[in-house]
């Protein structure tokens, strides 16, 4: 869905952020359901030794984030922090050092707490009010009647057909999907893999969320759906997390008068959103779901939890452009806490105005305080887990610096389409998330992933030694080089190999398929010339690295020894990685 410019509205990371949790109920047996005969009779138990599953998004994770779900998170911090019964002022502790710009959080404002799971052994009811739902606080107790078994996958969607017209929103449907990540949709269902995110309940179709999150039905526990003429029941019993030992179990109701309840166990799993949403709408409101409340107007409403805390990119950027000058394409964030942790780091492209490249043409820059210069944030986490040499491997095949780099590259890369022998547009190229190069295209080693791949002769193939670099098709949606310049490169197509399209870089894979060229024409044909092309794009490319501490701990010296060391070695490293095209700048002076 092309990116369209957000209308932000108050959110609550509920008082949690702002205040202490809510004490866990006196007793937290789960209440009575039949989830436990249910699975027991199927040969079916809760899972917590979870089979293998491959990394969804490799290695490094979920790398790249969709820029309206950090501005609602932002959002929802905001109203949280509004809250607050403390107003102290900030202390003026921001300051830069060699170079490096490092910002003091305070209370919260800028590395956001933890919001837990506050509804183990409780329900939820949903009663239509005005355009919206009033939400109060019912009994727990599961709905007995199970009904069948569906089987679902990993990201799967299953419709099923409603014994009545069940009004949403205002609106009367008589099917609904019921999807494997713990929600129903109306209209379509959504198998995809992206983030769970604020954006994606929001934007998608009508949804009904009772625990939005990356649940697994094919690793353990079961999907009931019961049809009866006054209430559809659906309920997940123990299904966990994607790779995880963790599960959910969770019931939603749906009656014949239009209201809806929510059941809840008490859940391994902490991290989900608990919501409905209308679909295809651009605002969210949060409530605390435990204390209740009514959202009269159309729009999609609920509550995130999380386990951990996380950086408010938005208000650190703002915070930032506070006592630094709007001259920076991007910005670079380290912490001294872990704030990621469904990625190794991450990027999110903030403003694109370049076409041909595959990416939209979307401008949030003001949003996050910038008069038009900034486009991309990057999120690099705790610099402690980073080693003291940068160019030090990294998993065996990358190191810091060339961590970096990849994710310095997600402002433009990678999302090209090409068209294919039947001359259909195809994604061929791309692995994990779309915004990765395949594992089976051969990328030159590209530091977007992907691999150098020797052609063996007879439909053999074999991953080289992996490189630190950006290829010359990297380059040509940089701008740093034209098409002329961009030789022809392969694929392999129908691959037989223990490895997926998905998978990150490895050295000494062996795979058998058939060999694909592709050339940078066919590029082009499916996307269009890159505008602006090489010879009117910029060739510097400057960044400012930022330092986001907790005020309550003891500074590290060796972060910031770290840190400076990154950063005063990554100028040559990103100029030897674009064949000298492209120069970084990393000072936060002209």
């Amino acid at each position: 869905m092309p990116l369209r410019r957000l209308a932000i509205v108050s959110l609550a990371v509920i008082a949690a952020l702002t205040a202490s949790p809510v004490p866990p109920t006196a007793a937290l047996a789960q209440s009575p359901n039949p989830c436990v005969a249910a699975l027991a009779a199927e040969g079916a138990t809760a899972m917590r030794t979870p089979p293998f599953r491959a990394p969804k998004y490799g290695r490094f994770g979920a790398d790249t984030r969709d820029i309206r779900d950090l501005l609602q998170l932002s959002a929802v911090s905001s109203q949280a922090r509004s809250r607050a019964t403390s107003t102290g002022a900030r202390p003026a502790a921001d300051r830069d050092d060699n170079n490096i710009a490092i910002l003091e959080d305070n209370g919260g404002d800028l590395i956001l707490r933890a919001n837990p799971f506050d509804l183990a052994n409780t329900g939820l009811r949903f009663e239509p009010a005005g355009a919206g739902y009033a939400v109060t606080i019912t009994g727990a107790e599961f709905r007995a009647a199970l009904g069948r078994t569906l089987t679902l996958g990993d990201d799967d969607s299953v419709a099923q057909t409603i014994a009545f017209p069940f009004e949403f929103y205002g609106r009367r449907f008589t099917s609904l999907f019921v999807n494997s990540d713990g929600n129903l949709t109306f209209e379509e269902g959504d198998n995809a893999s992206t983030a769970r995110g604020l954006a994606r309940l929001a934007s998608g179709a009508p949804r009904i969320a009772p625990f939005f999150a990356d649940l697994d039905p094919s690793a353990g526990g079961r999907v009931f759906f019961d049809s009866a003429p006054d209430a559809i029941t659906i309920t997940w019993c123990a299904v966990p997390g994607f790779g995880l030992p963790q599960a959910m179990t969770v019931q939603s109701v749906l009656f014949a008068n239009g209201a809806i309840e929510f059941r809840f166990g008490v859940p391994d799993l902490t991290n989900g959103i608990v919501a409905l949403s209308p679909g295809r709408t651009e605002t969210v409101t949060a409530l605390d779901l435990r204390t209740g409340g009514q959202v009269t107007e159309p729009v999609a409403f609920g509550e995130l939890f999380t386990a951990s805390p996380s950086l408010d990119l938005v208000a650190a950027t703002r915070r930032f452009y506070q006592s630094h000058p709007d001259n920076f394409e991007q910005l670079v964030f380290w912490t001294d806490t872990t704030v990621v942790t469904t990625a190794f780091a991450f990027e999110s492209t903030v403003k694109n105005a370049i076409t041909g490249t595959g990416l939209e043409v979307f401008d949030f820059s003001a949003e996050l305080g910038s008069g038009g210069s900034l486009e991309s944030v990057i999120n690099m986490d705790r610099i402690s887990k980073y080693p003291d040499t940068p160019a030090a491997k990294i998993f065996g095949e990358i190191s810091a610096l060339g961590i970096l780099a990849h994710e310095t590259g997600h402002r433009w890369l990678a999302r090209l389409l090409f068209r294919n022998a039947d001359r259909s547009i195809s994604d061929q190229l791309l692995g994990r998330q779309l915004a990765h190069w395949s594992f089976f295209m051969d990328s030159d080693g590209s530091v977007m992933e992907g691999n150098e791949i020797e052609d063996l002769g007879g439909g053999a193939f074999r991953t080289a030694a992996a490189t630190e670099k950006y290829s010359r098709l990297d380059l040509y949606a940089m701008g740093l080089a034209t098409d002329a310049e961009v030789p022809r490169w392969f694929f392999i197509d129908a691959p037989i190999s223990d490895r997926t399209r998905e998978s990150g870089p490895f050295v000494g894979s062996t795979i058998t398929g058939t060999r694909r060229d592709v050339l940078i024409q066919d590029v082009i044909d499916a996307l269009g010339p890159r505008a602006p092309a090489a010879a009117d794009s910029p060739r510097l490319h400057r960044q400012a690295f930022v330092f986001v501490r907790l005020a309550t701990a003891v500074l590290n010296p060796q972060d910031l020894t770290r840190l400076a060391r990154i950063r005063e070695e990554f100028g040559p490293f990103f100029s030897r990685a674009t064949e000298n095209r492209m120069t970084v700048r990393t000072t936060l002076a002209p």
